[in-house]
């Protein structure tokens, strides 16, 4: 679990708080630069061909304003940048993660980090909510055509559904990114020590060694299908706070 330890690289406290620059802060800044970069490139001469930089970024903001399309409609694309911001961060959180010999970090294998960016979009979807339809964005909770009792015991567990939001969102991704590692670590330290045997190391030292390949394909995977899926939930939310339902 080493590769999860938070190490403080620059000590810094401000009105009693923690503010010290850490591993975390480290690789959520590379995160920011690689995402600078591929932006500035990308877009710094847009042509009407546009060239692969240019292309790719398209791409992947079509992606996600096709996302907000099906599942908000037409409005959801005002809210194109704020999804396409989360799910580029993820993704290159992610990612980096994976990178080998540099001590890389993932950020998202913190409940903090995803945490933050889960309240985060549950903070975006009730000032949507309120600020499209006031006291009127309670109904979403109520059922419709329910007497009162019935009512009552559904809007409870509708709002304790809703409030749980932000802590599912985040353990989702913190969960995931963490077992795939631990999952590597563990297969990595197999091609090691079955690797060491003096009889027949290769034979004992090729099985694993070929499942921690297989895995490490699949972690990339996952690193991708997590990003998705937290901008997928977003926008499914944000659809609730727009369209009530």
């Amino acid at each position: 679990m080493q590769q999860f330890e938070v190490v403080t690289m620059q000590p810094l406290e401000a009105g009693g708080y923690d503010l010290s620059f850490t591993n975390s802060s480290l690789w959520m800044a590379i995160a920011l630069g690689v995402i600078a970069v591929f932006m500035f490139v990308g877009t710094a001469r847009p042509q009407l061909v546009p060239g692969r930089w240019q292309a790719a970024v398209e791409y992947v903001y079509d992606f996600v304003r096709g996302m907000l399309d099906e599942n908000v409609g037409p409005e959801g694309r005002r809210y194109a940048p704020l999804i396409f911001s989360i799910f580029i961060f993820v993704l290159i959180c992610n990612l980096l993660g994976m990178l080998p010999w540099v001590g890389a970090f993932t950020p998202t294998s913190h409940i903090s980090v995803t945490l933050g960016l889960a309240f985060l979009v549950f903070i975006v979807v009730c000032i949507v909510g309120f600020a499209r339809h006031g006291l009127h964005f309670f109904s979403l909770f109520w059922p419709k055509d329910a007497n009162i009792f019935l009512g009552l015991f559904v809007f409870v567990i509708e709002v304790l559904s809703f409030l749980s939001r932000p802590f599912t969102l985040a353990i989702r991704l913190f969960a995931n990114m963490t077992a795939g590692h631990v999952l590597l670590k563990v297969f990595g330290t197999f091609v090691i020590t079955l690797g060491s045997f003096q009889a027949l190391p290769y034979v004992f030292g090729i099985l694993p060694l070929a499942v921690n390949v297989a895995l490490t394909a699949l972690e990339l995977l996952i690193a991708v299908v997590q990003a998705y899926v937290f901008a997928l939930l977003a926008s499914l939310y944000l659809n609730d706070a727009v369209n009530l339902h």
